[in-house]
């Protein structure tokens, strides 16, 4: 009996770390489709943009929504509602027929997406967070899953568009989303519903601050930083966030609670994934663009080209991250990830208009692989682990928030970056190099400060009998990345 629910345990793990492959991989799978959607639904060059804005703002601002849904209603509930909502809505968007309905039905995408992301890090944890050992094999098993969403769908993007139609980057997930369903009331743990209110407002108010500010800075290289409609949208932003907090501050039950940011080392990580999706989103995204453009390379040939990058994140979360964070605890890998993550960009930007894959892409790319491989997995595990077991799903939903928001914000700045470097300049490889080559340096200085700030904030706790704080406050499985 046991060594039947050792087995469904890992295979429970394998259908979480799918659910993470496909909310990363829908958010890259896209690009290669968006002159065809373009083309087929009526989009202007200005709008395009929001086929994939949409997706990544609703993902990211319902994040924390997601967190507190699922500790209330319990995560196997919300994983299956999640998937739900993804499938009908993937449905939709490769019916659609016009702008309106295809944003629409990729916010719809990002709002399941918001569902499933914070209930499987909780349901993960749920199944592993008795055993640190085994907690930490199925963080690196998670965390691989991430980077090889992002490239499949650049790769799968490029399959799918060339030889069947561009509504088939949606399609691919109704059937997988329905195996999912029908594989989780079998294999997830149950969780009693716990009694409590959700924070409506708080949801909104946070959601819209998050999308105004992420429409903000999208919208600055078009409209300028210091336009009237960017300041607007900006100050609007800063105006709703702080409203936000105010909100959870007077809510006897809030969505977030704020006080959970004082958790030792949790807002420290949480600004550690931050930077790392500011810096990692943007190389990922220049440098498709890069082997596209500059280098000539198809759909398919370029998705295949990130392919070792990809394998090796994979391997290394796998096989090495574990052993490096026993060995030396989560803040060195971090911070030494970040460094050599800025190590790897920083040589992209030595990119050539007349360059190469081999000799300006493969060296750098598995450099930066390495880095994002160190740094990943120790920051979500401490970011997760920090808080309390009940607060499993706000701490989910917080720490995929930090990754989403920075990816986009990291991505809408480094686009403004590459077009004021000539980035712009269609059909002129020399122009299009050097504002790739600027958007990696700025990449790089990213990570470069989230290797400083991991650095001045990350604590190394204390041994239990020096601790400041009674051991039964702190959660069990928090000995996992602490260590």
């Amino acid at each position: 009996m046991a060594a039947n629910t050792d087995t469904r345990r890992w295979t429970a793990l394998a259908v979480i770390a799918v659910a993470q492959f496909m909310v990363i991989m829908d958010t890259s799978i896209i690009g290669v489709a968006l002159p065809e959607i373009q083309a087929d639904v009526g989009f202007t060059p200005e709008s395009l943009s929001w086929v994939f804005n949409a997706y990544v703002i609703a993902f990211g601002g319902l994040l924390l929504l997601g967190g507190r849904l699922s500790d209330l209603f319990g995560a196997k509930r919300l994983f299956i509602a999640g998937w739900a909502i993804l499938a009908a809505s993937s449905l939709v968007a490769g019916l659609a027929g016009s702008t309106g309905v295809e944003i629409a039905a990729r916010a719809g995408q990002g709002a399941g997406a918001a569902l499933i992301a914070p209930s499987a890090l909780t349901l993960l944890m749920m199944l592993f967070g008795s055993n640190p050992k085994e907690l930490m094999k199925a963080f690196a098993i998670y965390g691989a899953a991430a980077p090889a969403g992002g490239t499949a769908g650049v790769f799968l993007g490029g399959v799918l568009t060339e030889w069947a139609s561009w509504p088939w980057v949606f399609y691919v997930n109704v059937p997988i989303a329905l195996a999912v369903i029908a594989a989780t009331p079998s294999l997830m743990p149950s969780a009693p519903a716990r009694r409590g209110s959700v924070d409506v407002t708080g949801a909104l108010t946070a959601t819209a601050g998050l999308a105004l500010t992420v429409f903000g800075i999208v919208r600055a290289p078009e409209q300028g930083w210091g336009s009237t409609a960017t300041l607007a949208s900006i100050g609007g932003a800063i105006a709703l966030l702080a409203a936000f907090v105010v909100i959870q501050q007077l809510r006897r039950e809030p969505l977030m609670r704020l006080a959970i940011l004082r958790t030792p080392n949790l807002a420290a990580a949480n600004g550690a994934q931050l930077l790392l999706g500011a810096a990692w989103i943007p190389m990922w995204f220049f440098l498709n663009l890069y082997l596209q453009q500059v280098l000539g390379l198809g759909a398919f040939a370029g998705g295949a080209a990130l392919l070792p990058m990809t394998a090796t994140i994979m391997v290394l979360m796998v096989v090495v991250a574990p052993r490096v964070i026993g060995r030396f605890g989560p803040k060195t890998p971090i911070v030494a990830g970040m460094l050599l993550l800025a190590a790897g960009m920083a040589l992209l930007s030595l990119v050539r208009a007349d360059g190469s894959f081999l000799v300006d892409v493969l060296p750098a790319s598995l450099v930066a692989a390495a880095g994002m491989s160190l740094a990943f997995i120790p920051s979500l595990g401490t970011a997760i682990s920090s808080a309390k077991p009940e607060e499993g799903g706000l701490a989910s939903g917080i720490v995929n928030t930090s990754y989403q928001v920075g990816s986009a914000l990291g991505l809408a700045v480094m686009t403004a970056m590459a077009t004021a470097h000539g980035a712009g300049k269609l059909g002129d490889v020399a122009a299009l190099t050097d504002g790739y080559s600027a958007a990696f340096i700025g990449a790089a200085v990213v990570a470069v400060i989230g290797a400083v700030a991991a650095g001045l904030s990350l604590r190394t706790p204390a041994p239990a009998s020096e601790a400041e704080e009674p051991v039964e406050e702190v959660p069990d499985h928090m000995s996992v990345v602490a260590a």
